[in-house]
């Protein structure tokens, strides 16, 4: 999932370990996340879109990448 939580952190002056407090994760999550390593959980995803005062969609968006074998519009 490509996402815009670096640009949004640093327009903060948020170091990883800052926003991972503020949302209740470790700098490590953070780290994650933005390097899309790991996509968070919905829970997760609205708790960072609310403490940037964004909606989820303007934070986050899915990988349009077709899948090996499988559609993504089915």
């Amino acid at each position: 999932m490509e996402n815009r939580l670096r640009v949004l952190r640093a327009e903060q002056g948020w170091s990883q370990a800052e926003l991972g407090d503020r949302i209740g994760v470790s700098r490590q999550a953070v780290n994650a996340i933005e390097t899309g390593k790991h996509d968070p959980s919905l829970l997760l995803a609205f708790k960072i879109a609310d403490v940037f005062g964004q909606t989820v969609e303007a934070v986050f968006r899915p990988d349009l990448t077709p899948a090996t074998g499988a559609s993504q519009h089915e």
